[in-house]
């Protein structure tokens, strides 16, 4: 990790610089340069990740960092697809072993031939008393590293949730209380044109599903422009600074609709009872 300066704020924040090789490079077809030139070995010359060049002064194409006890070069620019290498640097591994003074790495990532191999490969490598090496897909490693991050992003989006859907279902029950009190006439009539009660309830129930539709469908165009934004937050495991977006798949636009229509249910159910429960004689005295 290093400290570098936040654009805007100048606040210092922590970056992750990651040695590697033209190897790693290729193990990670997702990654690729938007702008410059790939670092030279044996040259401290590093590229910057595109959440980092956005959010961090002095890390642009062609400028200069100082850390580690030495000046680096950024040659280039890197596209990750918005995954986490979008920030980080990227540079020699021999020079920045030199520069931070390490002398072992402290990851190593390989590509299985067979992806099924990966049990027997664990075993070997525990199974090997010359080494101390964890092995885990790497999807699952940076699964662990984020985790603190995504459960608290999750209990905070799930408590906003049920804050606001109880005002929701609040704000339903007022509008179809004032809907029932508006249209005493018309329940009347229908009652007295002989439609069950069941149907004035049903009938009112739509109605409140219907808002629910509506609003669902409101939150999910709301919900899906989030996607053209990146956040930008400290990891809480890693310390380093961490961008991120959200995402709006079709299981989340079902669930959200489905929540919806629960709401819409709750909120509109207790109005629809006590309008099919409503006497002829005393709707129709109102009018």
């Amino acid at each position: 990790l290093i400290n570098l300066p936040k654009r805007g704020s100048g606040k210092p924040s922590n970056v992750t610089v990651r040695g590697t090789s033209e190897a790693g490079g290729e193990l990670r077809p997702q990654v690729r340069l938007s702008e410059g030139r790939m670092f030279r070995r044996g040259t401290s010359e590093i590229v910057a990740g595109s959440a980092v060049v956005a959010g961090f002064q002095g890390v642009g194409l062609g400028q200069t960092l100082r850390f580690a006890g030495r000046d680096w070069l950024v040659v280039g620019v890197l596209d990750a697809g918005r995954s986490g290498f979008d920030s980080e640097l990227w540079g020699d591994s021999e020079q920045m072993l030199q520069a931070f003074r390490r002398t072992s790495f402290s990851t190593v990532v390989l590509r299985l031939a067979d992806e099924n191999g990966f049990e027997s490969l664990r075993q070997a490598l525990e199974d090997d008393p010359r080494l101390a090496l964890e092995a885990k897909p790497e999807r699952v490693f940076y699964a662990e590293q984020s985790e603190a991050l995504a459960t608290f992003i999750r209990l905070l989006g799930s408590a906003l949730a049920v804050v606001f859907s109880i005002g929701a279902v609040v704000g339903a029950m007022i509008t179809m209380f004032a809907a029932v009190a508006a249209r005493s006439g018309e329940i009347g009539t229908l009652r007295a044109l002989g439609f069950r009660r069941s149907a004035v309830l049903l009938a009112f129930l739509g109605e409140s599903l219907l808002l629910a539709v509506l609003g669902g469908a409101l939150g999910l165009l709301a919900a899906s422009a989030m996607q053209a934004f990146d956040i930008s937050t400290t990891n809480f495991q890693t310390f380093a600074e961490l961008a991120f977006r959200f995402v709006l798949t079709p299981t989340i636009a079902v669930q959200a609709m489905a929540f919806a229509l629960a709401m819409g249910v709750v909120g509109g159910v207790i109005p629809a009872w006590r309008a099919a429960r409503l006497e002829i004689a005393e709707c129709l005295r109102a009018v």
